[in-house]
């Protein structure tokens, strides 16, 4: 069925209001996205800073790094690195990861932890 004009003569604008609505439930979508998307990566920032800060009381208490290294697996979201420094007092713990499985381009989430060597484990280090 064609178009026909009003009584004025200009044709009725049908399916102008679809495209419209259409480009609106796009735009909400992709802002929903990026809001979910950005819940997840304060999620992930706070599993990386628990996991640092459990690893490096376990570090500090004596347990090896490999224990270490397992709860943050399972700590931290997936694919979390972590990297051990030591001085005479102190380990410190630095858990890093890309969030949401990279859907944020260019954000990674990071955490440190520094816990106090317990006695017994500043000594055994201790150079002899």
């Amino acid at each position: 069925m064609r178009d026909r004009p009003h009584g004025d003569g200009r044709p009725h604008d049908r399916g102008a209001v679809t495209v419209e609505a259409a480009i609106a439930v796009c735009a909400l979508v992709a802002v929903l996205g990026l809001i979910l998307a950005g819940v997840a990566a304060v999620v992930d920032q706070l599993r990386c800073t628990d996991a640092a800060t459990q690893a490096a009381r376990l570090l500090a208490r004596g347990t090896s790094e490999a224990v270490a290294e397992q709860l943050v697996e399972a700590t931290a979201p997936n694919g979390a690195t972590m990297t051990v420094s030591r001085d005479e007092e102190a380990v410190i713990v630095r858990v890093g990861a890309t969030p949401v499985g990279g859907l944020l381009p260019g954000v990674v989430v990071r955490a440190e932890a520094r816990a106090a060597l317990e006695p017994g484990v500043r000594d055994a280090d201790a150079p002899r």
